[in-house]
């Protein structure tokens, strides 16, 4: 620690995950059922809404397989690589593998960048089960 208090730049504060991580985070979270549609209300524009709302009820992520850490639970399914592609100034293409049990699902998604700055899912797709 320098003189002062101050540490290096970026010490002692969590690092920020990208956009397309946190967005398959909670599209993962909505497509187990562990969250409810609307809880991707205002992060979401065009389709993607209406594409959840279609997805989610199937909970097409729900956990399966092996029991969790409780008795009469399924372990949660989980991200096992994430990666985003820019497109262009404020448009980002993504997919994410998730393994669910002793299965592996891809997902792919867009994000785009808002006049408030702010990024929202524009279209999200799922591979086949």
């Amino acid at each position: 620690m320098r003189p002062g208090g101050a540490g290096r730049p970026g010490e002692g504060r969590p690092r920020a995950l990208p956009p397309h991580v946190l967005f398959a985070e909670r599209l993962l979270a909505v497509l187990t059922g562990e969250r409810p549609v609307h809880w991707m209300l205002g992060q979401t524009i065009g389709e993607a809404y209406e594409q959840l709302i279609h997805l989610a009820p199937a909970n097409p992520l729900r956990p399966t397989g092996a029991a969790g850490p409780s008795p009469g639970r399924r372990a949660r399914p989980v991200l096992r690589h994430c990666a985003g592609s820019p497109l262009g100034p404020g448009v980002v293409e993504a997919y994410a593998s998730v393994s669910a049990g002793g299965r592996v699902r891809a997902m792919a998604f867009r994000l785009e960048l808002g006049t408030d700055r702010r990024w929202r899912c524009a279209a999200v797709e799922l591979g086949p089960a």
